[in-house]
């Protein structure tokens, strides 16, 4: 087994001076096989990138709130079929006829409930609303902006159709909502507590976080908060560096949280083994097959499941990973994958958007991990 496909996609990357920093680990049948940590954490101070690095998730949150979401199914104090307004009675947006139909846990899960978010909107009524992505610095609570969120008409009736969307900040709101308790207390208890993670919704500090860049020629630039960074053909993308350092901003279950490159790789390689300790290996079973179709490009259909994309048909959807793999993304610069079948996890993190997200960096280190092991 040979990694020298990953360390040369890594090399081939900062060399062309398209990411600054990236920690790239991959695991195999459960050990370490893969880590490695290169380029700058911080460019202008000089400071590497280590294995210790911090990196805002942005993203990399939703799996964590999908599976603190099963963990109180399976408790009990929340049901994947009952409706939201079961714990947010006035969560109840409109269809464009008036109409307000029933908007399940599920559909938040597997973003068929309607909502959307609000970059890329082409109607303009989720900022025209004030509705945070849970990306922005902002003085809204979980409650105002779910409240918000409540108030814009829904894109198609629930369960018809699939939509990217603030559904896990509902989410969110929802498991307060049943637990009395804030999220992040909740997703300490049910999730990083038993996992031993550090990972969490805001940090004290900055010393050890990634400093956040945006492509750009010659080189990426510095992510400022006033500079909103474009989002291919979905507009602009307003992104605050300072968010995770604000104690006070809303805990945003879709995009909030912050850590290290090892909790990830934990997380997911407990979902790959079955759950154990958050979860029960039956649970699992039922968050990773995919349930509803999404558009990965033109012409071109992949899956989602609860918490994640699945990849259904791998030379359609352009995937090195096997069919039944389970993949995403953050938006700062990350993608990870879970190849079932060849019992392999990636997790690669850069502090580059997006180039770290979708571009040419993690397809090659994905094609180089699982290169390196064979099926």
């Amino acid at each position: 087994m040979t990694w020298d496909a990953v360390d040369a996609a890594i090399d081939n990357a900062l060399a062309e001076r398209r990411i600054v920093g990236t920690v790239v680990l991959i695991a195999k049948d459960g050990e370490l096989a893969y880590r490695r940590a290169a380029g700058l954490a911080d460019r202008e101070t000089g400071r590497p990138m280590t294995e210790q690095t911090w990196f805002r998730w942005s993203s990399l949150s939703k799996p964590v709130t999908a599976t603190t979401t099963l963990a109180l199914v399976e408790r009990g104090e929340l049901d994947l079929t009952s409706p939201v307004t079961r714990w947010l009675p006035d969560f109840r947006p409109a269809l464009a006829d008036g109409t307000r139909p029933e908007i399940t846990v599920d559909h938040l899960l597997l973003h068929t409930a309607g909502l959307r978010y609000g970059f890329g909107d082409p109607t303009g009524d989720y900022p025209a609303a004030g509705i945070s992505d849970g990306l922005d610095r902002t003085g809204l609570t979980l409650a105002d902006n779910v409240a918000r969120i409540a108030g814009v008409p829904l894109l198609f009736p629930p369960g018809t159709d699939w939509e990217y969307s603030v559904g896990y900040d509902v989410l969110g709101a929802v498991i307060e909502a049943a637990t009395g308790r804030p999220l992040p207390d909740v997703v300490a208890e049910l999730i990083t507590g038993p996992l031993g993670l550090s990972a969490r919704f805001a940090v004290e500090s900055d010393e050890n976080l990634a400093v956040p860049y945006a492509d750009g020629e010659p080189e990426p630039t510095r992510l400022l908060e006033t500079n909103p960074v474009p989002f291919g053909e979905l507009g602009l993308l307003r992104m605050s560096p300072e968010r995770i350092l604000d104690a006070n901003q809303f805990p945003a279950g879709g995009a909030g949280m912050a850590g290290p490159a090892g909790d990830l790789l934990t997380f997911l390689e407990a979902i790959r083994t079955g759950g154990g300790p958050i979860l029960t290996a039956e649970t699992v079973a039922g968050m990773l097959p995919s349930r509803t179709a999404r558009e990965v490009a033109p012409g071109v259909t992949g899956g989602f499941g609860r918490g994640w994309s699945v990849i259904v048909d791998p030379a359609a959807e352009g995937s090195p990973l096997s069919a039944g793999s389970i993949t995403w993304g953050g938006v700062f610069g990350h993608s990870w994958a879970v190849d079932l079948e060849r019992k392999i996890t990636i997790v690669s993190l850069s502090n580059t958007a997006l180039e770290g997200m979708w571009g040419r960096f993690p397809a090659d280190v994905f094609a180089g991990a699982v290169s390196g092991s064979p099926k």
